[in-house]
């Protein structure tokens, strides 16, 4: 895959150098699932392995292969436009993994940039096909994109406070003044063919994906869903589950935000902490608070409940570029830990950061979510193979650890200012809505009898909308931003509570069985070494150890 996508490569830390975009080709999209099936080919015609070892990875290889060329048969990669997680996205995000050390390192960036436009001329390729075969993506999707575009440009600046050269430019100020005159160059020629690129997806796509309606319906939603959790879901279980969830989480949400203002409603007590509650002014400022919160957790729980050491305790806390998805997220290291695991804080134009909401988000981007999680898998990767702790990860695994991760800071005591603890109720609130907004607007389902809230009425975008307002702190543009990715990526947002869930169940099985000689660090650390799972193979996994 390596030598095939130098996305993957830039991931792994592998070929430095390396100045090829990935090919969003039709071809390109070929030649990968060309590399699945030759994969899997292989796979059939090894003979079966005694050790565990290997054929949890054998297992796991198929469930993704499989799932993967199901998605490439149904024609979704002609399809596939989106404001988070998108093909498009990688032409960027790559140059985010390549290292900038060297002079070496800075013509390979500017050779990168050089090679922008043409993998924009191949997605355009891919995208046009997908027009002539009636696979288009819904309008809503394409204009933000269009949106995020305009950001990288920095056109979008320009509308709103005099603008600047755009995001390209701005990453290679920091290059070699011996490569300016052809890193400037190799930018503005980058930067001119996204603003071509989304002018086309304007003025030709977004007219031809006119009717392109938002749901995707049961059969795509399920299809989409296994590659998103590695399960086989009971749609309809899951939905009814999410509402009792719902249910017990706003109950404990009224508690905390008694005690943050006493007589007043849920809203009411998150607008006073925006309004009053803890801030920090500043991007500079927010981004150091949040490397301290980082580091204070590995410093509270290394030793006692995890063991963190040499590299894993390296992580880095950023401000996201502009264009980004508007919530927050984390990239893992290399696989040499050369580049370290990294959190970012998208900034949606605030200056000011409430921070009520943000500690608990930064146990799940960083300690001892993401980066505890994805780090220990490449401290452990010679134990297991590089497919394991890579390209094998399934996101509601790591979702669900992540939000796990969270849950087992509140139980350690981490949220005992109403404030925090609120926030903690308030994300896990948001991953419940998810799971009955995700599932309920794709499917068009009704909402229960006993819901409290348009009792009998399907689900539609407006309604998702207006039941995110009611009962989750996110701000307008966050709460808009999270039903345009609910919508154009279905299937992957159920992964955080329902991956939380199979955590949690694997580990209750787990105390169960060893009773007490059940040690907490020990289990930690050991499903932290597993590798990647699916949900269908995770919780009894989990048990075992």
């Amino acid at each position: 895959m390596a030598a095939h996508d130098p996305m993957t490569s830039a991931w792994l830390g592998l070929s430095r150098g390396d100045d090829r975009q990935p090919d969003l080709s039709p071809d390109g999209f070929a030649a990968h699932a060309e590399i699945a099936r030759r994969t899997l080919a292989a796979l059939d015609a090894t003979p079966a392995s005694e050790d565990p070892a290997e054929r949890a990875c054998a297992r796991l290889l198929r469930e993704r292969l499989t799932a993967e060329l199901a998605m490439d048969d149904a024609g979704e990669n002609f399809r596939q436009l989106r404001t988070v997680g998108a093909h498009i996205d990688q032409v960027r995000t790559i140059f985010s993994f390549m290292p900038t050390t060297t002079d070496e390192d800075w013509a390979a960036v500017a050779g990168r940039l050089r090679n922008l436009p043409g993998a924009l001329d191949g997605y355009r390729a891919t995208l046009t096909e997908g027009v002539s075969r009636g696979l288009l993506a819904a309008p809503r999707q394409v204009t933000g994109v269009i949106g995020q575009l305009s950001d990288w440009t920095g056109e979008a600046a320009g509308r709103r406070a005099g603008g600047d050269a755009g995001w390209f430019a701005a990453f290679v100020s920091d290059g070699p003044d011996r490569l300016r005159p052809d890193l400037d160059a190799a930018a503005r020629k980058a930067t001119a063919a996204v603003a071509e690129f989304r002018d086309w997806l304007r003025d030709t796509y977004l007219p031809a994906a006119a009717d392109t309606p938002d749901a995707v319906g049961r059969e795509r939603y399920l299809r989409a869903a296994r590659h998103n959790t590695g399960a086989e879901l009971d749609l309809d279980e899951a939905y009814a589950w999410a509402w009792s969830e719902f249910h017990r989480t706003l109950a404990e949400m009224r508690v905390e935000a008694d005690r943050v203002l006493p007589g007043s409603t849920l809203l009411e007590a998150m607008h006073h902490l925006d309004e009053h509650g803890h801030t920090v002014k500043g991007e500079e400022a927010i981004r150091d608070w949040l490397q301290q919160l980082m580091d204070e957790a590995i410093t509270a729980l290394d030793g006692s409940h995890f063991d963190l050491s040499g590299p894993i305790r390296e992580i880095e806390s950023r401000i996201a570029p502009a264009g980004s998805a508007s919530g927050p997220y984390y990239q893992g290291p290399s696989l040499d830990f050369s580049r370290p695991g990294r959190t970012y804080l998208p900034t949606l134009g605030q200056d000011t950061f409430p921070t009520w909401q943000l500690v608990s988000i930064w146990y799940h981007e960083g300690v001892p979510g993401h980066h505890l999680q994805l780090a220990q898998w490449v401290a452990v990767a010679d134990r297991l193979s590089r497919y394991q702790v890579t390209e094998g990860m399934v996101s509601a695994n790591i979702e669900g650890w992540a939000l796990y991760a969270e849950r087992f800071m509140d139980d350690l005591g981490f949220f005992s200012d109403p404030a925090r603890r609120l926030g903690f109720l308030d994300g896990q609130m948001l991953r419940t809505i998810r799971v009955i907004v995700d599932i309920g607007m794709h499917l068009e389902l009704a909402i229960p009898a006993d819901s409290g809230f348009h009792p009998g009425e399907r689900w539609t975008p407006a309604l998702a909308t207006e039941f995110m307002a009611t009962y989750n702190g996110s701000p307008a543009a966050r709460r808009n931003s999270e039903i345009d990715r609910y919508l154009g990526w279905p299937g992957q947002a159920i992964g955080y509570k329902l991956g939380e869930r199979a955590w949690l169940q694997g580990r209750a099985a787990a105390k169960r069985r060893r009773g007490g000689a059940f040690d907490m660090k020990a289990w930690h650390m050991k499903a932290l070494s597993q590798g990647s799972l699916g949900l269908d193979d995770l919780a009894d996994s989990l048990a075992e150890l």
